[in-house]
């Protein structure tokens, strides 16, 4: 059988299905075809069942330490598989949010496994989808465009490839019914410390092995270095500028014992699980792409500033395009997407402006350039720094750790990059993130009114520090 729309898209996560209801928005007929379930890794093996969990910890952080509030309790108790419930019903009640705007917007979902097929008498180019249904029946999508939007898995490291027992990937980790004693991560990355914070929240001992000689490596190694000793602070222990070495690994019923390298010396290190958080590898085979003129670069589909591939009438977007492999991002470029394919006036988007955030205890959260990428590409630069120890709402809440960080451009005053870490910085980045999309200057950033008390102050002194007109530190 053939059916016939105006967008087919290949894949309904985020990026997916944000696209599929910017087509309808513009009167496009669209079908999405999705083999699993629509939200894909970040609704249902990322980011909310993570942060839901991440916010259990947070809460029995906060229980744990309510005598500094002038608060006593006695009996706490953690039941892990509670908390899986609660995860599990988060992610259902947003699971069927989306499948709500899918039929709001009269969005056609097809469950099943599609493959991209050549020129036939269905479509004169490539681009054509079969579809195998769930059961077992095939469909042909024929449509005007397509997009791929297939996301991603967990890169897995030679010798320590998971078993869903001992050797975890993020995804295992979210199914766990019983927390280890200890555990050994693979990776200081945005993953593998908002599993260290998590985890040292609930009472594990963790370790982390990173190869960088920095935690979070693409970030601002002020923000690197002051998480590190938070983190350790917290009972982490944190080995950078180290490698571990799966030949040495040793799998028993107690757990993995496996030996990290850092230049001539080793140690050996063993916990009761283990878990690799070392990226993610773009979803690219089977897809029936050599049947098309798609080109790759780096094992990721290779696409211009608008999401098109070597085909026009083909886009891809997200993680298998990437870049960032961010939610929000993947989100975005779908919309520019669409926009380019309906003739609409282009959706703004610039890699560099979208915010990247890590749902660490403090949080860490930055948009634009840090200050190394900045002198990186020539800028001369000049920064503003202010700590939340100087924020009354910050002192109030007890989350006084962290400090938020401004660079500027030293010739005309723009605003080339914004870092934080501290309470709630993954909600205060969004006012960084429009201020560099409107090419504000500090200035003008620190001469608005910051209500207070509220953490939001915090970034307007960092503004004004940058011409050394911070008035609270």
């Amino acid at each position: 059988m053939t059916m016939t729309c105006d967008v087919a898209i290949l894949g309904g996560g985020t990026g997916g299905y944000v696209a599929a209801i910017r087509a309808a928005q513009l009167g496009k007929s669209v079908i999405v075809i999705e083999m699993d379930k629509l939200g894909g890794t970040c609704l249902h093996r990322g980011c909310i069942p993570s942060k839901s969990l991440l916010r259990s910890a947070e809460v029995l952080a906060e229980i744990n330490e309510s005598e500094s509030y002038g608060i006593e309790t006695t009996g706490t108790k953690l039941v892990f598989p509670k908390v899986q419930q609660r995860k599990e019903a988060v992610v259902e009640q947003l699971h069927q949010g989306v499948q709500y705007l899918m039929r709001k917007h009269k969005i056609q979902v097809l469950k099943g496994k599609g493959r991209i097929i050549g020129p036939s008498i269905f479509s004169p180019r490539s681009g054509a989808v079969a579809v195998e249904l769930e059961n077992g029946e095939m469909e042909t999508v024929v449509s005007t465009n397509l997009i791929i939007a297939t996301g991603s898995r967990p890169r897995v490291l030679p010798g320590l490839v998971p078993d869903g027992k001992v050797i975890l990937s993020s995804e295992e980790a979210l199914t766990l019914t019983e927390l280890p004693e200890s555990i050994i991560i693979v990776g200081g990355g945005v993953i593998g410390v908002e599993w260290a914070s998590m985890l040292a929240d609930f009472g594990v001992q963790v370790t982390v092995v990173e190869t960088a000689g920095q935690l979070l490596p693409q970030e601002d190694e002020e923000v690197a270095r002051e998480l590190l000793r938070l983190l350790k602070k917290r009972g982490v222990r944190v080995l950078t500028g180290t490698t571990v070495d799966a030949e040495t690994c040793t799998v028993s019923e107690t757990g993995i014992t496996i030996e990290a390298r850092k230049g001539e010396q080793s140690q050996s290190l063993s916990a009761d699980k283990l878990l690799v958080s070392v990226g993610r590898v773009a979803n690219i085979e089977n897809l029936g792409l050599e049947n098309t003129d798609i080109r790759f670069d780096t094992g990721v589909i290779a696409v211009n500033a608008n999401m098109q591939t070597g085909e026009p009438h083909i886009y891809a977007i997200g993680d298998c395009i990437g870049g960032l492999q961010l939610a929000h991002a993947a989100s975005h470029e779908g919309i520019r997407a669409v926009n380019h394919l309906a003739g609409e006036a282009l959706h703004p988007y610039e890699a560099h402006l979208v915010p990247r955030c890590v749902y660490t205890r403090p949080e860490v959260a930055s948009v634009g350039y840090t200050e190394q990428e900045a002198k990186q590409l020539g800028r001369e630069t000049v920064t503003g720094k202010f700590p939340f120890s100087a924020i009354g709402k910050a002192i109030v809440y007890g989350m006084k750790d962290g400090f938020v960080k401004v660079v500027a451009d030293a010739k005309n005053g723009d605003i080339l990059g914004v870092q934080m870490i501290g309470p709630h910085v993954t909600d205060l980045i969004g006012e960084a993130a429009l201020a560099q999309i409107l090419d504000a200057t500090p200035w003008e950033v620190g001469e608005a009114v910051h209500a207070h008390p509220t953490l939001s102050e915090v970034l307007g002194e960092a503004m004004l520090a940058v011409d050394g007109r911070a008035i609270g530190f």
